[in-house]
């Protein structure tokens, strides 16, 4: 199974990681992690842009929790190279 979050609305990265190990003991063997972006001034703000050297220990962490694929950057969104996800389902 397949499981995606947004980031910088405030949370921790303990909360991620506490998070990150309650999607594999779910089951989950796919993550990806995105930067959460206000589609309007009438959205919930943005709280902190991540940087990509953060993305990066998130995704580190992941892997190392053992999912079998994990995309961690800014700009992903669920969909992101999904079609690299059904390949190695």
């Amino acid at each position: 199974t397949k499981s995606g979050l947004m980031v910088g609305l405030g949370e921790t990265e303990e909360e991620l990681c506490m998070v990150f190990e309650d999607l594999r003991g779910a089951g989950c063997s796919y993550l990806s992690v995105g930067q959460y972006l206000a589609p309007s001034r009438q959205h919930h703000p943005v709280i902190e842009f991540i940087e990509p050297e953060k993305f990066e220990r998130y995704r580190e962490k992941a892997v190392a929790l053992g999912f079998a694929h994990v995309e961690s950057a800014p700009y992903v969104r669920s969909s992101y190279h999904a079609a690299e996800y059904g390949a190695g389902a």
